[in-house]
């Protein structure tokens, strides 16, 4: 059984001294939906490309599946909020970009341009340039060339914050069907804390200066979640500990700066 994710004391510093995260200790078991919420700066996209091979810690270990992360992997999908489609490519040849690179032969990425742009909805329009889609359909095609090179475990930063409401809800709603359908371990980034406690199974909050681990909150709702669990007592009332949680940390912050 693959052993997942595991951060151990990871600490990230920039050149010129910039501490953004210091002791960060944070398990992801394989299949889980973990959401790390926090205000604006405390490392939550550095915490992402520490796990994406992006950037290198500076103390500390990030592994999955027990080796360590050493660079960006295929067993590793990452999705950003602006989704960053290939203009000139059609729906179907930017999901099958990872493939390509993969060296995957034409018959199978075929076969997985097709499952996953059904699974995400898109399957007429396979033949279509990213500039004639909603903000909504790009950001699906994001996730379907993410997940075609399936792997073990789905990153996602802020993917839906250029959303307008109505999507960014038609999103979430797809985006637990599209996990529970693939079994793909999530790890998600996100300043929304109602968008985080719908989506997760876990909700992690990030203090500030440097970003470290205030609080790990295990999600009690059902599975199956639909827009009306967001108006239950047991959902509100997590949403206001996560809330409370990332404004008092954040005050902290901002008390501690100088002047």
């Amino acid at each position: 059984m693959s052993a997942g994710l595991e951060l151990a004391g990871v600490g990230k510093t920039f050149p010129g001294g910039a501490r953004v995260l210091e002791g960060i200790d944070l398990s992801v078991a394989p299949g889980e939906f973990v959401c790390v919420a926090g205000a604006s700066g405390s490392g939550k996209s550095t915490l992402l490309n520490l796990v994406a091979g992006l950037l290198e810690p500076t103390g500390g270990t990030v592994t999955w599946d027990g080796r360590p992360v050493t660079g960006p992997g295929p067993d590793r999908g990452l999705v950003c909020q602006t989704g960053e489609l290939f203009p000139w490519r059609t729906v179907a040849a930017n999901v099958a970009f990872g493939l390509e690179l993969l060296r995957i032969s034409r018959a199978e990425r075929a076969r997985r341009v097709r499952w996953y742009l059904e699974e995400v909805g898109l399957t007429a329009y396979a033949d279509a340039l990213p500039g004639s889609l909603s903000g909504g359909q790009r950001q699906r095609v994001a996730i379907a060339r993410a997940l075609a090179c399936e792997p073990h475990v789905l990153l996602l930063d802020e993917p839906f914050g250029a959303l307008d409401v109505q999507t960014k809800e038609d999103m979430q709603i797809f985006l637990r069907q599209v996990w529970r359908d693939t079994g793909t371990t999530v790890v998600m980034v996100t300043h929304d804390v109602e968008e985080a406690v719908f989506l997760a199974g876990r909700v992690v909050v990030l203090a500030s200066d440097p970003g470290r681990v205030a609080a790990d909150l295990p999600v009690d709702l059902p599975a199956e979640r639909d827009l009306a669990v967001r108006r239950t007592p047991e959902f509100l009332a997590l949403r206001t500990e996560v809330e409370d949680l990332v404004r008092l940390h954040h005050t902290a912050h901002t008390a501690r700066r100088p002047g």
